[in-house]
């Protein structure tokens, strides 16, 4: 059975401020903002060439518990190019911390922002998805799974 990670709730106090700060600050797309059923109204929001995107709700009854808002953190968004996401990034006025290297390595170049509730998140440089897209690296995954339960001729 496979099982994909789209959407994560996010709990924040004012959904319209954090609507604007995701698409405006950060450029998420807004997928979805509307009442899904009676006094309950989600935002859906993607992170461009993402496959998982936020949910902001207004009341949303969450049977397992409904974190507090700015209770998130560990969230993390990767992009290819640190330097470039920063400049870009605090041109739209995001106070984002400055990259930090910890190894040489591809993958261990991080900055960190917080949300206006608090939740925090990580950027992290993954320069190799520049050449090798997550997406593109999903379906071909996905085509041999297929191909391996194929009948054999």
């Amino acid at each position: 059975m496979d099982m994909t990670l789209e959407v994560i709730l996010l709990p924040v106090s004012d959904v319209d401020r954090a609507k604007e700060f995701y698409r405006d600050k950060l450029g998420f797309h807004v997928d979805l903002d509307g009442e899904v059923m009676e006094g309950v109204r989600i935002v859906q929001l993607t992170p461009p060439g993402s496959g998982c995107s936020i949910a902001l709700s207004e009341g949303l009854q969450v049977p397992t518990g409904t974190p507090a808002p700015g209770s998130y953190h560990g969230l993390q968004l990767c992009v290819t190019d640190a330097k470039a996401a920063y400049e870009e990034l605090t041109a739209r006025g995001l106070e984002v911390s400055e990259p930090q290297q910890f190894a040489p390595q591809d993958g261990a170049t991080f900055m960190y922002f917080k949300d206006p509730d608090g939740n925090g998140w990580a950027i992290q440089e993954y320069r190799r998805r520049a050449t090798e897209p997550l997406h593109q690296l999903l379906a071909d995954l996905a085509a041999r799974r297929e191909q391996e339960k194929a009948p054999q001729k």
